[in-house]
């Protein structure tokens, strides 16, 4: 198995280099590749992901990413390296699950988030002497089909596995966005008529946001656009913990990216106290991708039980350092 690492800037190093000990754990014969990307990177090379670091990826069996503090403010030349990867990869499934903490709230769901198009596909321009800011919404039929699809499959397949009908939750603006979101609901109702064994529901986003944050029980897998996505995964992941233990898996027909949510966190970046438990859960994400289950189930339990049990890391109220916790997976393992 070959994988390519990247892991950026901020507490990326730190987080991912506890998730490749834990990887190399489990799978000793791994093959990994170091690459550059991220902000660190462009002002180097003037570049946020290097044509070599590209290659490296398409060439991988999968990568494991850490994270890009990229500027909240326009830079010539500069462009996000991971939503660059997205594109040039075609990882167009944005794969969010939502685990309840041990003792909580019973919560078990999924986000299933276009990846590839919506407002962040980029097209922005200023009007009127930079008076006017434009921004397109491109959503496309193509997009939406694949989308829906991975959903339904997901939820059958969680179905299957739970022993209990799946559903899934449409989640668009519709009724305001006639045009682009109207699409995007009448594709989702198409596909899903392929698929009479599911539960199908349709809410509007802000109604879905709400519910998310109060009844997160009531949802298995929620599909909907690029924005909105991003968004209600992020509200929903505080039913598991925030967005220290939160991970994502980026997927296309053929490649797969793994990497946490919570980004670059330049406040606690170089202290060694993140919380590398997303990081880890992407290695068990990975596991199920390429084909160690029982590694991943291995990983999964030894995640659970730390999650209880402690070490915790600042953000989950404990004094923990990055270290501590790694080692806590390690010693179950």
């Amino acid at each position: 198995m070959q994988i390519c690492v990247i892991p950026g800037d901020g507490i990326g190093p730190e987080v991912l280099g506890a998730a490749v000990r834990v990887l190399q754990t489990l799978v000793p014969e791994v093959v990994l590749h170091e690459a550059d990307a991220g902000w660190a990177t462009f002002e180097q090379q003037g570049t946020a992901l290097p044509g070599a670091t590209l290659a490296a990826a398409r060439a991988a069996d999968a990568i494991l990413f850490g994270a890009v503090a990229s500027p909240s403010h326009s830079v010539p030349g500069y462009r996000s390296p991971i939503v660059q990867l997205r594109r040039e990869l075609d990882l167009y499934a944005n794969i969010r699950p939502v685990v309840g903490l041990p003792g909580r709230t019973p919560v078990d769901l999924v986000v299933v988030r276009e990846n590839t198009e919506g407002l962040y596909a980029g097209r922005e321009r200023l009007e009127d002497e930079g008076a006017t800011a434009i921004a397109e919404r491109v959503v496309t039929r193509r997009a939406s089909q694949r989308i829906v699809q991975i959903a339904c499959e997901l939820a059958r397949q969680r179905a299957s596995e739970r022993g209990r009908p799946g559903r899934v939750t449409i989640v668009h603006k519709a009724n305001v966005l006639r045009v682009s979101d109207g699409l995007f609901r009448e594709t989702a109702l198409e596909v899903t008529r392929a698929f009479p064994d599911l539960v199908i529901e349709e809410q509007l986003v802000d109604v879905a946001a709400m519910r998310l944050a109060q009844s997160p029980e009531r949802f298995d897998v929620v599909v909907t656009t690029n924005l909105f996505g991003d968004i209600l995964s992020d509200v929903a992941c505080i039913h598991g913990g925030g967005l220290g233990l939160a991970a994502s898996s980026n997927l296309g027909d053929r490649q797969a990216l793994f990497e946490p949510v919570h980004g670059a966190a330049p406040d606690i970046a170089g202290q060694g106290i993140a919380n590398p438990l997303a990081a880890i859960t992407c290695v068990a994400l990975l596991l199920v991708r390429q084909g160690y289950r029982e590694q991943a189930t291995r990983l999964h339990n030894a995640i659970r039980q730390v999650q209880h049990d402690g070490p915790h890391t600042p953000d989950l109220g404990g004094t923990a350092r990055t270290e501590l916790v790694t080692e806590a997976v390690m010693s179950l393992l």
